[in-house]
């Protein structure tokens, strides 16, 4: 909305500010960390009041997660709201680029808060069956896929290989399914991360940073050219939404810490993570998510693994998956977990960046 303001610089100077996109970017950023800081302890009143136990804690888990009844979940749903209240705010509201990522927020989000419900309502650490949780995800994949297609028709169906410049494989038809398998997954794979305090807000966040400065390059003819890299028109706006969520989650990590006053949910895990298969299939940049997000990747195939040998060999590879409750299963604190677990994932957010000029 702001962005209009841009066309009052003919008369007033100042305004013209408003047309880059890295002051939307900082403006996003330091909207929606407000709104969470200054909303987030009515907020967390608020859902202690109305949810009661709060999460019901798995009862296989860690000893150590026992202490944690009670406390509120749906924290991502605050997230989200200043997600796109700061977007809408800051964003050029006739970018489709915004609007397909606002889709996919609210539908990966809506799917996550009926999880969410079902868990409180029944006190079971069960929500929706992993069916209809599923359907869901690839429905809403689907439609932003062929969106996503249709708005870049010279690199729509194409796959770019990261570190390498020049090199492009078009997938044709197969790269629809490809593109619902990095969503869906990607989505998945955000949800069994956030498993302790404050664990998934860095890597998210460093996502976040490595796709704004992605889409940010390939929105612009002279830097994607000077790269080596596709030109996708108008992906430039996505880095004010990549903003949005870097501050927002900033923000639900000042409660979120350990120890958590608030859950992030299924609300917030699954929502994050289908923007992030989102923002690498609109960057095509689709193999670098799994650079950038390897936590991400490590936590999805620990769980994979582990119920894979189970069934097959009635054997257990990890003491408890997904591998961040192997490492506390093998005495390491839970926050001696969470920062090794940042630290990861900013060494693996400067890998990703450095194949910005190893091509």
């Amino acid at each position: 909305m702001l962005y209009w303001l841009s066309f009052l610089s003919a008369d007033i100077n100042i305004f013209n500010i408003f047309r880059y996109i890295t002051f939307r970017s900082g403006g996003a950023l330091a909207t929606s960390f407000l709104i969470m800081l200054l909303c987030g302890p009515r907020f967390i009143d608020w859902l202690k009041h109305k949810q009661g136990e709060g999460q019901p804690i798995r009862q296989d888990g860690p000893k150590t997660h026992f202490a944690k009844k009670g406390t509120p979940c749906m924290g991502g749903l605050l997230l989200l709201t200043a997600v796109l209240i700061s977007a809408l705010l800051w964003a050029q509201w006739t970018n489709p680029y915004v609007w397909v990522l606002i889709f996919v927020m609210l539908g990966f989000g809506g799917a996550g808060l009926l999880d969410d419900y079902k868990k409180l309502t029944m006190q079971s650490s069960q929500g929706i069956s992993g069916k209809q949780k599923l359907m869901l995800q690839f429905i809403i994949s689907l439609i932003a896929c062929l969106c996503l297609i249709c708005l870049d028709k010279k690199m729509g169906t194409t796959l770019t290989v990261p570190f390498l410049k020049d090199v492009f494989i078009d997938l044709s038809y197969f790269y629809i399914p490809f593109v619902l398998i990095v969503m869906v997954g990607s989505s998945n794979a955000v949800n069994l991360t956030d498993g302790l305090d404050g664990l998934v807000s860095i890597p998210v966040i460093m996502c976040c940073l490595v796709f704004a400065v992605f889409a940010y390059l390939v929105g612009r003819i002279d830097y994607s050219t000077y790269l080596h890299m596709h030109y996708v028109p108008n992906a430039g706006e996505m880095a004010v939404f990549c903003s949005a969520i870097i501050g927002a989650t900033l923000g639900f990590l000042w409660f979120n810490a350990h120890p958590a006053q608030v859950f992030m949910g299924d609300t917030g895990s699954l929502a994050l993570g289908g923007i992030l298969g989102t923002l690498s299939v609109a960057t095509k940049q689709e193999l670098l998510l799994a650079i950038a997000g390897g936590v991400f990747v490590m936590e999805a195939l620990s769980d994979i693994i582990q119920v894979g040998s189970y069934k097959l060999r009635k054997k257990r590879v990890f003491l408890m998956a997904p591998i961040h409750h192997h490492f506390e299963k093998k005495g390491w604190s839970e926050t001696t977990v969470v920062i090794r677990f940042w630290i990861i994932s900013i060494l693996l957010a400067l890998i990703a960046l450095s194949s910005l000029k190893i091509r």
